[in-house]
């Protein structure tokens, strides 16, 4: 057996007790402390990274037209479709369609508030919906499509609040203002193609923005604040 075989043989204290080669179990030594401590670095941070982020949920009809507006953001670490405020876990896309499951279509949000404040996200939020419309959003109608605001703590709710009552104030729209303000239940991500639809095909995601009246809407409603 060569020296090489016995250095990967061998462990640390195996070494030790053997007292041959001390420069290799020495440098090996360093070596494993470095790699532990960098290791532990790499965990700390990760585990800083993730709780610097907080949670947002919002229902505004189609989830596939509700994640590149908030994709776009800084601050934002991840934008999920998915399905919450009903009754039935783990539903899938055709029971949600159903209208039986009490589920909204919505997008979940992890961001950096440090970065881009709740308050920001309520923003983008209001300009990509009719808040007027209590029975759906454009041509998708019922339950699944209604729009709501899904707050995780209790300054989520008075800021939500606040907004909604200054946008039925602000005299942007002649109806009262529908969507709901709700407290966040479990929230259920969708079928993987859902996920980040717009990059997946883009076509299809614009011709369904602009068939569905959203885009046109959007643009009437807020083109010169864009």
């Amino acid at each position: 057996m060569t020296p090489g075989s016995i250095f990967i043989l061998l462990s640390v204290s195996q070494f030790d007790k053997l007292n041959i080669f001390p420069f290799n179990v020495n440098a090996l030594k360093s070596l494993t402390k470095g790699i532990v401590r960098e290791n532990e670095m790499e965990r700390m941070m990760s585990m800083s990274e993730a709780s610097q982020y907080e949670k947002a949920t919002f229902a505004g009809g189609c989830f596939w037209c509700m994640v590149k507006p908030f994709d776009e953001q800084p601050g934002i670490g991840s934008v999920i479709s998915g399905y919450t405020g009903g009754t039935v876990p783990n539903p899938t896309y055709k029971e949600v369609c159903s209208e039986t499951t009490g589920h909204y279509e919505a997008v979940q949000i992890e961001y950096d508030p440090s970065v881009f404040p709740y308050e920001k996200l309520l923003e983008v939020y209001w300009q990509q919906i009719d808040p007027t419309d209590p029975g759906g959003q454009f041509f998708d109608r019922g339950h699944s499509y209604k729009t709501v605001i899904f707050y995780h703590n209790e300054e989520q709710k008075v800021l939500a609040e606040q907004s909604k009552k200054k946008l039925g104030q602000s005299g942007k729209f002649q109806k009262p203002i529908a969507t709901q303000i709700l407290p966040a239940k479990e929230f259920y991500p969708a079928e993987e193609y859902h996920q980040g639809y717009y990059k997946k095909n883009p076509g299809h995601y614009n011709r369904y923005s602009q068939g569905s009246g959203r885009m046109a809407f959007i643009e009437n409603h807020w083109g010169e604040e864009k």
